[in-house]
């Protein structure tokens, strides 16, 4: 059972940040809504991820096992960014947000070209190894089975690129709606707050 908690930390924590709308997220649609090697794209993503979240889950858990002190400073650190990421969310949900613009017009790009440009749009952008290596990382670190975690976190990314690139074409009409990236932001909120909790009181 213990086990199964850190299993499902992973899976919330990555999917609370994972879910929410950037740079990642917006081309993996746009390949998906123009069916040019989505699913390629999505692999992209998701391995770097898996990769990301293990480096940090590792290499901060055998840190913060030798200073008990940052151990403490982490585990705050991250109550304080969760409950202001899902401060963030609920102000998204109060606003006006949708996915339009997605260019369908453009001539259809080789693998390659596809390729390293989901490389560049995950590994350039500085967010990605803050919520991988830092925010996920710690949290990580401070699990009984941090496998396990990692494991959660890693199938968090698997369900939602998958699910946005293998349904971005037929999903288009609602995922240009302002209303739907409410309820996924008022989600993403909710998630966030459930693991401050987690780890203010871990008992």
């Amino acid at each position: 059972m213990q086990g199964f908690g850190s299993y499902i930390n992973g899976f919330l924590v990555a999917a609370g940040l994972i879910m929410a709308i950037g740079a990642q997220n917006a081309f993996v649609l746009a390949q998906g809504l123009r069916r040019e090697h989505h699913l390629s794209a999505a692999v992209v993503c998701m391995t770097c991820d898996a990769l990301l979240v293990s480096a940090g889950t590792y290499g901060l858990a055998s840190l913060l096992q030798q200073y008990p002190l940052a151990m403490e400073i982490t585990r705050w650190g991250g109550i304080v960014f969760l409950i202001g990421y899902a401060l963030r969310a609920l102000h998204r949900a109060l606003g006006n947000q949708s996915l339009i613009g997605m260019d369908a017009g453009r001539p259809i790009r080789s693998r390659r070209a596809v390729l390293l440009t989901t490389l560049a749009v995950t590994l350039l952008n500085p967010h990605v190894y803050l919520d991988t290596l830092v925010l996920i990382g710690s949290i990580g670190a401070q699990q009984s089975l941090p496998a396990l975690f990692t494991l959660g976190a890693a199938s968090a990314s698997v369900v939602w690129f998958f699910s946005l690139a293998l349904g971005a074409a037929r999903l288009a009409p609602w995922l240009q709606r302002p209303l739907t990236w409410r309820l996924i932001d008022l989600g993403v909120a909710a998630m966030m707050l459930r693991v401050a909790w987690s780890l203010a009181w871990p008992g």
